[in-house]
């Protein structure tokens, strides 16, 4: 028999996304569709599918890790793919929701290598848009009028909430001098691994899972969330604009309290030292716009050297382990845990 690490690297983890892509963009569609104008054309144009002219595009709309996950887990229940299509769609909504908001409330004005809703169509309609997502997504899962749908919208709020009180948490860090490592990873668990965790469990409460499955699979999810975010923070600072669609030193600029920052700031000696003295004078600069590139390089070697960067690329890979070892309490069929193994890998392997 295949070992588990032998089995994920046979899967094909581009197909497995796409699968997820094709069977939840034509629901999503559909959803965005009853959205009254111009909040329709807003919502279209941030999902890639037009350009800010309303000519059909083929934009870049994002890895869709979650609509993978969640087609995969309803698998994991032993229903068809199909069934957790409508969850797919629910936590991709939630998704893009918090995305449309979260750009404007951090001022970023690229993602996935365009110009952000509130650039284009202002700051009103990136909110408005982003609500009615976020009410589509309940609509979506209620429609199917079962017990098992009462019970994923029940996870699926849990899990939104969750996500918002990571984005307060987010914002009101931005202000403070200090971050304990500890409260950086309660916040990115719930910014982040909350969601992941929905959407990995999401579509096999669907498919009839009981409990105790649907929260092994939410354990999954959220430590996978936790591994995306740690990946995420290391981009944030030494990704490839190219890659990621964002200015260099990206969460440098937003003063971000991102773990390899908080790890470099708890880690102690000289590095650390400087490196606190610059961020605090950071705080009150309120020419901080203006900085010049070798000024964030300078704060971003200093985190390196103070080892903030290896050990959130240590964190990634430790999520990435737990992720995995919550499966092993789930009866499910070698290829879907092969699958899931797989796309655990590449969220701790990729470049954007």
């Amino acid at each position: 028999m295949p070992s588990a690490e032998t089995a994920a690297d046979a899967v094909d983890v581009t197909a497995l996304l796409e699968r997820g892509r094709t069977l939840a963009t034509p629901v999503l569609k559909k959803a965005v569709d009853r959205l009254a104008p111009p909040m329709d054309t807003v919502a279209a144009y941030h999902f890639g599918w037009i350009d800010a002219e309303g000519n059909p595009a083929d934009g870049d709309g994002g890895k869709a890790v979650r609509p993978a996950l969640a087609v995969l887990s309803a698998q994991a229940a032993g229903a068809a793919p199909e069934v957790g299509v409508p969850g797919a769609v629910a936590v991709e909504l939630v998704h893009n929701f918090s995305l449309l908001h979260d750009d404007l409330m951090d001022g970023d004005e690229q993602r996935r290598h365009r110009d952000t809703v509130w650039k284009v169509h202002g700051p009103a309609q990136a909110i408005l848009v982003g609500d009615a997502l976020f009410a589509l997504a309940n609509e979506v899962l209620l429609e199917i009028a079962s017990v098992d749908a009462g019970r994923a919208t029940r996870r699926l709020t849990t899990a939104t909430r969750a996500l918002i009180d990571g984005q307060a948490q987010d914002i009101s860090y931005e202000h403070r001098e200090r971050v304990s490592v500890e409260e950086c990873l309660e916040m990115e668990g719930n910014k982040t691994g909350a969601l992941l965790a929905c959407a990995s469990s999401i579509g096999a409460v669907l498919g009839g899972a009981d409990d105790a499955t649907a929260d092994a699979l939410e354990k999954y999810g959220y430590h996978l969330g936790l591994a995306f975010q740690a990946v995420d923070d290391l981009l944030g600072i030494w990704g490839d604009p190219e890659s990621t669609g964002k200015q260099t030193w990206s969460d440098l600029r937003q003063r971000k309290k991102s773990l390899p920052v908080v790890a470099a700031l708890a880690a102690g000696g000289p590095a650390s030292e400087r490196l606190g003295e610059l961020l605090a004078a950071d705080a009150k600069n309120n020419d901080f716009d203006n900085f010049s590139e070798a000024e964030f390089a300078a704060r971003a070697a200093l985190i390196e050297e103070a080892g903030g960067r290896e050990w959130t690329a240590d964190e990634a890979r430790r999520q990435h382990k737990v992720a995995l070892e919550a499966l092993d309490t789930v009866q499910m069929p070698a290829a879907v845990r092969a699958q899931f193994a797989a796309l655990a890998d590449f969220v701790v392997v990729r470049k954007r």
